[in-house]
């Protein structure tokens, strides 16, 4: 009921709504890639980043639109969280594989920003989403007890703040967001859009998001499902080798 619920409050017309929860994962990881090769890679490189035309007055080069394409990633990996917390059959293996690869992630993390294989000042995505999922199980655990909930939400957010990870407290409460207006689509889009304005080339990503149709896909069975675990901390050590190679750095 929930699950038809959802989809009905879709933006898009019932006869674009093609994408299975395997699709949007592979489009989040492609985009994903795009976004990281142009941050961790291409950065570095003058033909990337040279100015192919101005536009409102900001430089457009290639790196400029591997980044832009890039900011829709998190808003539909935020999107599959909410939808793994809604569906999977044990919450807490679910925290604790997010929390696993938050740790193992860590090491590509640093080697990648700070050249080292252990360092406290920034933290990766994983870390933001697994402070978003507690704070699902929180609101959905005392769902009867609204001061519990705002007491646990508020030491959520007191850690995602002194954390560091990517997206930091922003992207802590845009899972929120997306988390209480799940069934709410456009209000979803909007208010979400809005939090995150200062990005907002990520408001693209609910455009894929309401495509979803409610399947799960292609993707089945545990070495499938954990692929999509490893390629984070995988691509980014990939990415690490080949800037290393290149530039020396």
């Amino acid at each position: 009921m929930e699950q038809t619920k959802q989809l009905q409050d879709s933006f898009m017309p019932e006869k674009f709504r093609v994408l299975s929860g395997s699709a949007l994962k592979v489009l989040a990881m492609v985009i994903m890639l795009i976004d990281h090769t142009a941050a961790f890679l291409l950065v570095k490189s003058a033909s990337a980043t040279r100015t192919l035309f101005v536009l409102g007055g900001t430089d457009i080069s290639i790196y400029r639109i591997m980044r832009d394409v890039g900011r829709a990633a998190f808003p539909i990996f935020c999107f599959l969280l909410v939808e793994g917390f809604v569906h999977t059959h044990n919450r807490f293996k679910y925290g604790r594989n997010l929390l696993i690869f938050a740790c193992i992630s860590e090491i590509s993390w640093d080697l990648v920003h700070k050249g080292t294989f252990f360092d406290m000042s920034t933290q990766n995505v994983f870390f933001t989403l697994f402070l978003g999922y507690l704070a699902f199980c929180a609101v959905d655990y005392y769902k009867d007890n609204q001061l519990m909930q705002l007491i646990c939400m508020a030491v959520l957010f007191a850690v995602s703040w002194n954390l560091h990870a990517d997206y930091s407290y922003r992207g802590y409460v845009f899972l929120l967001i997306m988390y209480w207006l799940k069934e709410k689509k456009a209000a979803q889009a909007v208010i979400g859009t809005s939090w995150l304005i200062y990005e907002w080339k990520a408001c693209f990503a609910f455009l894929s998001i309401n495509m979803y149709n409610g399947q799960r896909g292609f993707i089945k069975g545990k070495w499938a499902k954990y692929f999509f675990y490893v390629f984070y901390p995988a691509h980014i050590l990939i990415l690490f080798l080949i800037r290393r190679m290149l530039y020396q750095m």
